[in-house]
């Protein structure tokens, strides 16, 4: 990621997590943003970690590609039970990359949760980089979808 800070750090024996640069770079970038892109990277509380909004301690529950030629690809968090109202769907349009990338995996965690993420534009689109426990996701698309729990409840408050 560019601006995210999201690095495991063994003197603290768990990871330095570091929003601060993306925050102040958001109000610039926001605008090249597609519009579902912007609206979930705004949310007021997305990187607030005490919100049950906030990306942090999700857990990657599922991902969904699609077989035909729409470029279409959908991932499942299921909400920390101590922190989260519900899961969080994320279904990306027009998918031209996506990678999982365990090359710094720590591998003691039963399953791979959020640590942060980072939204920046990419060619009239976007790219979406999210920082898991034990691994990275990397998502290049047309734009993006969040919806928060099975009301439909959109990613932007």
């Amino acid at each position: 990621m560019k601006f995210v800070k999201a690095d495991w750090d063994p003197e603290l024996n768990g990871f330095f997590l570091d929003s601060t640069a993306y925050l102040a770079e958001l109000p610039r970038i926001q605008e090249e943003l597609p519009p579902g892109a912007r609206a979930f990277a705004s949310d007021a509380g997305h990187y607030s970690m005490g919100s049950s909004r906030c990306v942090k301690d999700l857990e990657l529950a599922g991902i969904h590609v699609a077989t035909d030629k729409s470029g279409t690809l959908t991932l499942e968090f299921t909400g920390n039970q101590w922190k989260h109202e519900a899961g969080l769907s994320i279904r990306y349009a027009k998918v031209s990359h996506f990678s999982i990338d365990y090359e710094h995996s720590v591998d003691w965690m039963q399953a791979d949760t959020v640590l942060l993420d980072e939204i920046l534009p990419d060619n009239g689109g976007c790219i979406h980089e999210i920082a898991l426990t034990d691994a990275a996701i990397t998502v290049r698309c047309e734009d993006l979808d969040a919806v928060w729990g099975a009301d439909g409840d959109r990613g932007a408050s």
